[in-house]
């Protein structure tokens, strides 16, 4: 039996050994090159060392008010308020200290970091590569959404960075991480490009990744990575890690974003995205057979009186490219139309029934505009009052009331939170979403008037 069961085996395995496959070889002539040769040495000195004046050390001071302390647990530890004692209370205030890195972008002192090195900051120093002088910086402007900002010092003759075109950047491509890692000082490490336009990983709202093992630790947050020529593909961002360390996962923005956003932010001191209207997602294969074999975004959504219902698009269209650059996913669509200027028409491709259709859409901007009754400003949405707010909250009042706010956003920053009913602007009293229209229509900081819980309080917004 054991003899019959082996014999199977064999003419089973013989029966398979008739479908072979040829497998490619290399060829055999392949001569390995050895840089390491005593006659010469495989350097990007000469690169790096035009380019590390381009790159900053960022320190930011913040002062930590009583409520802040107090809700740090460290402060709460019963041992270190016991310390305290003697010495009559726990410190009314502190001086907070961190970190990063920034990129010169003009001779006269402009330079770009990420917004979360600087947004909380109460004075920024800047520190150039080779300078022992400290130099206090301005905050020209600053984007949330895509976590760049825009600082400026007083100094001229600076080595401003030269840009290369992050949409041409390769999976494999040598790259230079260069930034202020635990503030240990100018540090610069290599790896590759490991992949490109990644989205979805939950760090800020607009995500187009540029993905690299460069090592990037804490402290490099605002830097630059750059190609093996010594020109800027994107500023180093966030990392993956579990340990707070570097494992070889790390973030850098587009070059191309940051010169679109950093424009903006120096010209406008606030980048204002543009607005389609619609509500979209990514298909699958099986979905994609709907669609000629197309991949794209799915419009989910249309929203009343937007860009995107006047030009006529509807539910079930696939958008397949804006301005002739092909989409392929909704991230690529979010990005790409929130890079345009809010007051330009784009033309959009199609699909429709299987039939590839284009219309220009003039977009807008979402800012002051009231999309199903409700209001974006600044980071927080709000609504006209109504009969169920009234009864809900206890309150006679007309107005507007907050229903949102963005966490990251101004308006939280300046204490403004959900519930609030917003009643005066400046000399303009608030009754209803008009009125808060025309009322912020101006740039410019304003006194907003802000009813809490029986009472009213002012900020600046």
């Amino acid at each position: 039996m054991k003899k019959l069961l082996l014999v199977c085996l064999l003419t089973l395995t013989s029966v398979y050994a008739k479908e072979s496959v040829e497998f490619k070889y290399a060829p055999q002539t392949i001569e390995r090159n050895h840089p390491s040769s005593q006659n010469y040495i495989l350097s990007y000195s000469n690169i790096l060392e035009n380019v590390r004046t381009s790159i900053v050390n960022i320190s930011i001071k913040k002062e930590m008010s009583q409520s802040e302390l107090s809700a740090n647990p460290f402060f709460n530890d019963p041992f270190f308020r016991e310390f305290f004692k003697g010495y009559g209370q726990i410190p009314q205030e502190r001086i907070q200290k961190s970190l990063g890195s920034g990129v010169i972008v003009s001779q006269n002192g402009y330079i770009i970091t990420n917004n979360h090195v600087v947004e909380e900051a109460d004075e920024i120093i800047v520190n150039l590569a080779g300078d022992k002088k400290e130099y206090e910086a301005k905050l020209i402007g600053r984007d949330e959404k895509s976590d760049l900002a825009v600082i400026k010092i007083e100094a001229k003759n600076l080595n401003a960075i030269t840009f290369f075109d992050s949409d041409k950047v390769k999976v494999g491509d040598i790259v230079f991480a260069l930034g202020n890692p635990f503030g240990v000082g100018e540090t610069i490490t290599q790896g590759i490009v490991s992949a490109t336009r990644r989205s979805g990983v939950g760090i800020v709202e607009y995500e187009d990744f540029i993905q690299t093992d460069a090592s990037i630790n804490p402290g490099n947050s605002g830097g630059a990575l750059i190609n093996s020529a010594g020109q800027l593909i994107g500023i180093n961002s966030a990392i993956i890690s579990k340990s707070g360390g570097n494992v070889g996962i790390g973030f850098a923005i587009p070059s191309n974003m940051a010169t679109t956003v950093a424009t903006s932010l120096i010209d406008n001191g606030k980048y204002t995205r543009a607005y389609l209207g619609v509500t979209i997602s990514d298909i699958g294969d099986d979905m994609s057979n709907f669609y000629n074999d197309n991949y794209g975004a799915l419009i989910t959504g249309v929203e009343e009186n937007s860009p995107a219902a006047k030009a006529g698009l509807k539910r079930g269209d696939l958008i397949i490219s804006v301005n002739d650059k092909k989409i392929q996913s909704a991230s690529e669509l979010k990005n790409t139309i929130g890079s345009q200027s809010p007051s330009k028409s784009v033309s959009i491709k199609f699909l429709r029934e299987k039939k590839i259709n284009t219309i220009n859409v003039a977009l807008t901007t979402l800012d002051n505009q009231t999309i199903n009754g409700e209001l974006s400003y600044r980071g927080i949405k709000l609504v006209q009052i109504n009969s169920t707010h009234k009864q809900q909250l206890n309150i006679a009042l007309n107005g507007v009331i907050v229903v949102d706010v963005n966490e990251k956003s101004e308006a939280y920053n300046a204490g403004i939170r959900k519930n609030d009913i917003i009643v005066q602007i400046e000399d303009y009293e608030i009754t209803n979403l008009d009125d808060f229209k025309k009322a912020t229509e101006t740039q410019g900081k304003k006194r907003v008037f802000v009813y809490r819980r029986g009472g009213i309080f002012a900020v600046v917004l």
